[in-house]
């Protein structure tokens, strides 16, 4: 019977993980997908190699939060419990995925365990004070950063990078050889495929951190429920630990190569027109928060920590049409918009602060498609409240759960 549950526990585990895959890869890739730099098939490949690298290297501490901090009691969280909670978990993220939307696994993990944790009335409110104050910090220090840095390097840096995207693939794989030989598509200049490699780098990056982030939503249940130790045989060759970022860093690798095609199809050219320049500056931010606080064992929301970057350099570039000693004297407006991201082409220079003008700031709708993106924040939110609610539901009228 234990060996049945165990096998049941993996399963719903590599559901949980197959769900992940598909989300986060559209997160990290989709910029690149979307610019013709890397295939479908080349992202999957790069998400699977470097989440599993950030899963197994700093992954750890996020798993002992969620299978150990959350849930101040012993016993609670047990095997049977565990699969519930994945079941809740991958449940909520398939329904993201099915609409094409890349959910926040890791509210959604905190929110099925902690709907355990209130209906047995042992939830761990420190722990979940520090993370809910994380959660709020976090996308407010994305905001301020990204702010700053449209306002005072953003031009700088779109002026030095260079980025474009292309309606053509930038790599041309040459056949007419019996071992196939990929090279540069004719036209392409050599800054533009530095700035192609840039945006992929950033990409690794992005998945890197949330392998850190997100092993910990595939298997923190089984993992606390130490479901996955081996005394003996070859099973015994890997520890708990280490079982679950393995068993998590297969089944992202099979949802990166499957149902992320639809994730990075929404990322990448549905949602949103934002330069490649703006792309590497939003997933280095979210990327560095996320791993620095994956480090000391929190959580994180990539996907809005990502959107309140994107807000915050657009307001950092639209600041731009007013220099601060104007805007405290009340000389001049501010004209705040989004859509202040693109107020130049790639690689060209703007003028300095107080110099630009603010008609020739976009608006908003000229950079996201509006029906989309309020598509994209509905299900964002309603999927952790949907593990939560379902969770507590179940562990709290179920009766086959006896506490």
């Amino acid at each position: 019977m234990v060996e049945l549950l165990l096998v049941a526990g993996v399963l719903v585990a590599m559901f949980v993980g197959y769900n992940i895959g598909g989300a986060t890869t559209g997160v990290a890739f989709g910029p690149a997908v979307g610019a013709k730099v890397v295939s479908k098939l080349g992202a999957a490949a790069l998400m699977s190699i470097f989440f599993f690298i950030g899963g197994w290297l700093i992954g750890p501490a996020v798993v002992e939060t969620l299978g150990e901090g959350i849930i101040q009691e012993e016993g609670i969280l047990t095997l049977e419990t565990g699969i519930a909670i994945l079941f809740f978990i991958g449940l909520a993220l398939f329904i993201g995925n099915v609409f094409g939307v890349p959910a926040s696994t890791s509210m959604t993990a905190v929110g099925a365990i902690a709907g355990l944790g209130l209906a047995t009335g042992t939830l761990n409110w420190a722990t979940m004070g520090e993370v809910v104050s994380w959660w709020i910090v976090a996308p407010v220090v994305a905001f301020w950063f990204s702010g700053v840095i449209g306002r005072y390097f953003y031009t700088r840096i779109n002026a030095w990078v260079a980025i474009s995207r292309r309606k053509t693939d930038l790599w041309v794989v040459d056949r007419s050889s019996r071992i196939p030989r990929i090279h540069a598509a004719e036209g392409t200049g050599r800054r533009e495929i530095t700035g192609s490699l840039i945006v992929v780098a950033i990409g690794c990056y992005m998945a890197f951190s949330s392998g850190a982030s997100n092993v910990a939503n595939a298997v923190a249940p089984l993992v606390g429920s130490r479901a996955l130790e081996f005394e003996d045989g070859v099973l015994a060759t890997f520890s708990n630990m280490e079982w679950g970022v393995i068993i998590a860093g297969v089944a992202v690798t099979i949802g990166a190569f499957t149902i992320a095609r639809r994730t990075l199809e929404t990322m990448g050219n549905e949602i949103t027109n934002l330069p490649l320049t703006a792309a590497v500056v939003v997933m280095t931010i979210s990327a560095t928060i996320t791993t620095l606080l994956s480090a000391i064992g929190i959580p994180v929301q990539l996907v809005i920590i990502s959107t309140m970057s994107i807000i915050g350099l657009g307001w950092g570039r639209a600041t731009r049409t007013t220099t601060v000693s104007d805007a405290v004297r009340g000389e001049k407006e501010t004209a705040v918009s989004v859509g202040a991201l693109t107020a130049e082409k790639e690689g060209e220079t703007a003028p300095a602060i107080g110099e630009e003008e603010a008609e020739d700031i976009p608006r908003a709708s000229d950079l996201f498609d509006p029906s989309t993106a309020g598509r994209v924040i509905l299900i964002q939110n309603f999927v952790p409240v949907l593990a939560t609610i379902g969770a507590y539901l179940t562990f709290r009228f179920v009766p086959i759960w006896a506490w």
